[in-house]
């Protein structure tokens, strides 16, 4: 149907024979159609195609409301906003309603009179996707007034009757009449709100300064929660957790190559004039292990949770070192080494919260971390005995210095007096620029160090591996 033939009246959608389906309705019929056509019902969302996803299907094939229950971090505001996908481009509304009126069955007291009055004349205006779709974070300081509605002291002032129901100034939910509304960290309202929103959930009616008025409001409701503090007694009134038709939990990736993923698509890219950016493989994997070893480290505190944040945040300021150091060194390449790895530190250390007794510090645990992330993914790669060679030429007096703020060709070198090390740079792809080969000198070095086969001074910045 397009702009210009598209109907423009009651009359003229009641001849078209347009159907006005419920939400509920439009999203099972438009998921259906996706299904069959192979579509990716959420773009971007990653590890949850065997786990979340299907369960999202079958609540909203059955017609069902959503909570998704996880720690933060896990996509739940996402998800919900990718829902709006669902939704066809657009539907039509009686033209000015505040609360989006169906031309058929219009429900506010405005958009009655008016269909009393003009009958099959009264302008249809269509509202597109993006506007049906509504969300508020939950907060202790929210209102009924905020969520439902709140008599208008102006329309009073003009000489209306409080009874009146055009005195109504309507609320986000009535706002967001047959659309989608979200409300964020659910618990976090306070119980007579929540009374409130199970009347509009179920029972549809609502009362407003002590007038009663009935609002068969159309919503799909979603909400979000962390698992505590939904299930903990007193946070959220059982009623309401009866009406929300499917409990969904979220999880966080469970594998390397989900984590990965993850945090190069939410990772910020900014291209840098005459600098090639190259991340390695057993770079990123360090990154992701770093988290993935805080989600079980009994340091930190797992009530909270350790988001994909921490992941990305780490990936961008591992990169944003190794772009640093190559703007001062006047290279073209920039990739990440094990010494950017400290970088991580201001970015992790504000997203975790310590569960340790006593006098333990964030930068320690963290370093902990990084050790263990390297130590895992060294083994991934190499086993002990494909550095004889090389240990041996150590225990002869060999020593090799590395440093943050040192170029890659003094890597490089350095390389052709270390005998052993050739065939592991290979097997780390290491090879194409000096940068690169600096970086797996670096990782190879520190995994000896980490696994006792070598020893490592520190001096003012420098880092010096011997036997």
């Amino acid at each position: 149907m397009s702009i210009t033939t598209r109907p423009r009246t009651i009359g003229e959608l009641r001849a078209s024979g347009y159907k006005v389906l419920s939400v509920k309705e439009e999203m099972r019929k438009n998921l259906i159609a996706k299904i069959r056509a192979g579509e990716e019902l959420f773009p971007g969302i990653v590890g949850y195609e065997e786990t979340v996803i299907p369960q999202i299907e079958n609540a909203i094939l059955s017609g069902q409301d959503i909570i998704f229950l996880g720690e933060r971090g896990q996509a739940k505001t996402r998800m919900a906003r990718s829902l709006a996908n669902l939704l066809d481009d657009e539907v039509p509304v009686i033209a000015g309603c505040e609360i989006n009126d169906s031309p058929y069955e219009p429900i506010c007291k405005a958009c009655r009179d008016k269909v009393a009055q003009s009958g099959e004349e009264v302008e249809i205006a269509w509202l597109p996707r993006d506007r049906r779709y509504g969300e508020k974070l939950a907060t202790p300081d929210i209102t009924i007034s905020d969520l439902v509605g709140e008599v208008d002291p102006i329309r009073v002032a003009e000489g209306r009757y409080l009874s009146d129901e055009l005195t109504i100034h309507y609320g986000m939910i009535p706002r967001t009449n047959r659309g989608i509304f979200c409300i964020n960290e659910l618990p976090d309202l306070a119980e007579r709100i929540q009374v409130g929103l199970l009347n509009i959930m179920e029972e549809r009616d609502v009362q407003i300064r002590g007038y009663k008025i009935r609002l068969p409001l159309d919503v799909y409701v979603v909400a979000s929660a962390n698992p505590e503090d939904y299930t903990n007694r007193g946070r959220i009134i059982t009623p309401l957790k009866d009406r929300i038709g499917s409990e969904i939990r979220t999880h966080y990736p469970r594998g390397l190559e989900h984590e990965i993923n993850i945090m190069e698509a939410e990772s910020m890219h900014f291209p840098t004039e005459g600098l090639e950016v190259v991340v390695p493989k057993f770079m990123k994997e360090v990154i992701a292990e770093v988290t993935q070893l805080a989600r079980i480290s009994n340091d930190i505190s797992q009530r909270s949770g350790v988001s994909v944040r921490v992941s990305v945040s780490n990936f961008e300021n591992v990169l944003s070192n190794a772009v640093r150091r190559a703007l001062r060194l006047n290279e073209r390449s920039a990739v990440p080494r094990v010494s950017d790895l400290s970088a991580i530190l201001a970015s992790t250390c504000g997203k975790i919260e310590l569960d340790a007794v006593g006098d333990v510090k964030e930068e320690r645990v963290v370093q902990k971390l990084i050790n263990s992330a390297i130590l895992n993914i060294f083994g991934e790669y190499f086993e002990q005995r494909d550095f004889d060679q090389l240990v041996v030429g150590f225990e002869k007096g060999l020593n090799v210095q590395v440093g943050d703020d040192m170029s890659s060709m003094e890597y490089v070198n350095q390389l052709s007096k270390v005998g052993g090390l050739s065939k592991a740079i290979d097997k780390l792809n290491g090879r194409g620029n000096p940068a690169s080969i600096a970086s797996s000198i670096e990782f190879i070095l520190e995994g000896l160090h980490l696994n006792r086969r070598l020893n490592k001074d520190e001096v003012r910045g420098k880092v010096r591996y011997r036997r």
